[in-house]
């Protein structure tokens, strides 16, 4: 069986499950965890989401590590 509507269907449920999160949870506060660096002055503010974008990593690699591990193929 051709892959692509499998891989299709599991990255639509990913998003769905994904965008329910957000909408349940608003007060994740992505963006403001610990580590993230926020500089600003009187009319200028600069953002590094360090934290925001390690904890991002970790998730999706292990949401790939998974996807590879179930829909990987069979030897």
């Amino acid at each position: 069986m051709n892959p692509g509507p499998r891989l299709l269907i599991a990255l639509g449920a990913a998003l769905l499950i994904l965008g329910l999160l957000w909408a349940l949870f608003p007060q994740l506060r992505l963006g403001r965890l610990p580590g993230d660096l926020a500089f600003g002055g009187e009319r200028w503010r600069v953002s590094i989401p360090l934290g925001t974008s390690l904890l991002l990593s970790i998730l999706l690699t292990l949401a790939l590590v998974l996807f590879s591990w179930l829909f990987g193929t069979r030897r």
